[in-house]
């Protein structure tokens, strides 16, 4: 699986703070994993930011 380009392009959020939930996800998924990493064949970007834009993640922008 490779970057959901369709779902990304199509977000209407801040991309700013997309962007900084998908680093602090591909962190939290590379210490302690995810079921979902073998389908994606541990491309962990990909499914943090797939899973940030199916709303399986929520995060806001803290100032």
């Amino acid at each position: 699986m490779i970057i959901p380009f369709k779902e990304l392009v199509g977000e209407k959020g801040n991309m700013y703070a997309l962007t900084c939930a998908a680093m602090k996800r591909v962190l939290q998924l590379s210490v302690a994993g995810d079921e979902d990493l073998t389908r994606y064949h541990g491309k962990i970007v990909s499914l943090a930011i797939k899973q940030i834009l199916e709303k399986k993640i929520e995060y806001k922008l803290e100032e």
